[in-house]
């Protein structure tokens, strides 16, 4: 097939909010392509991010998932929907039997229900939890020792409890309906931006926030790589060569972007500033709004008059 050109935008930046949340920023786009990406993003990484979730349980002296059961608080249903809560990470594809034993104790007596908590199941080497306090249940007889067995499974999106029910290890178990992603929430915002001179494009921010059993930098290449692959096979053999984004020129060297910063003669703390957030280029530059660039480490208000005034001399 012929071979044809098509721009290119970049990951401009990525920022850490938390330990399981991060802010994506993708510029420069064409007009419309904001939406285009963002909702397409938003839906794979909620969709079809891979992670592990119960899939069946079964409580020694409970037959049914509507039982009570004597020395617990809480009943089936209850232990169940507090089970859906834990957060697994599974390093094995296999399913893995996992189980939990624990008697109630004289502090229970004394001090009202001993609480159950995740971090009581017995984990082999091949499985994590990533909310180890998660409650399960209350022990509210000393006397009483509660048993329990998981089945831990890895797969994408949500397993009904029907398909449960048809693919469970154990016939004997309670079929639980699962939910895989381990991303939380997807939030995307289109903002106006521009390179140079070109005013009509896009900037695309995506927050991603998971369960703490995968970065959101590692669900966000994953997202992007199963969009490239159901993509690539839809595009046959049309291949489309990259070309510098939008907004700026193909001959980058006439324009001078691809000047050092050290072109600018900016201040030596201003420059220092910039090269230490890896900003080398008079494009790196010009592609950071002035959001970004209050952002920056190190980097004040007048060294953000003192860049403003350089780019306004060279018409950027």
């Amino acid at each position: 097939m012929t071979t044809k050109n098509i721009h290119e935008a970049t990951l401009a930046g990525v920022k850490k909010l938390s330990d399981n949340s991060a802010e994506f920023v993708i510029r420069p786009l064409y007009y419309g392509y904001g939406n285009t990406l963002g909702n397409s993003l938003r839906r794979v990484l909620l969709s079809s991010i891979k992670g592990a979730a119960i899939t069946a349980f079964s409580i020694e002296g409970s037959t049914h998932e509507y039982a009570a059961i004597p020395g617990v608080r809480e009943d089936v249903v209850d232990i169940m929907l507090n089970l859906k809560n834990i957060r697994f990470k599974s390093h094995t594809d296999a399913p893995v039997e996992l189980t939990l034993e624990i008697r109630g104790d004289k502090q229970t007596e004394k001090d009202g229900d001993k609480r159950v908590v995740a971090g009581d199941i017995k984990l082999p080497a091949e499985v994590e939890i990533a909310n180890p306090n998660q409650t399960i249940c209350h022990i509210d007889d000393p006397k009483f020792t509660l048993k329990m067995h998981f089945i831990v499974e890895t797969g994408r999106g949500y397993l009904t409890i029907d398909k449960a029910s048809e693919n469970r290890v154990h016939s004997d178990m309670i079929a639980v309906d699962a939910v895989f992603t381990p991303v939380l929430r997807v939030r995307y915002k289109v903002e106006n931006t521009r390179v140079g001179q070109d005013t009509n494009l896009q900037q695309l921010t995506l927050t991603v926030d998971t369960d703490g059993t995968i970065t959101p930098a590692d669900a966000f290449e994953e997202a992007a790589a199963i969009l490239v692959n159901q993509y690539t096979a839809l595009a046959g053999k049309t291949r489309l060569e990259s070309t510098p984004a939008p907004g700026s020129n193909s001959d980058d060297d006439d324009s001078g972007l691809l000047l050092p910063i050290e072109e600018l003669d900016l201040s030596a703390r201003t420059a220092n500033a910039l090269l230490n957030n890896d900003i080398r280029t008079i494009r790196d530059l010009v592609m950071l709004s002035e959001t970004d660039l209050k952002d920056l480490k190190g980097f004040g208000q007048k060294a953000m008059d003192e860049v403003k005034e350089k780019l306004t001399e060279l018409n950027f």
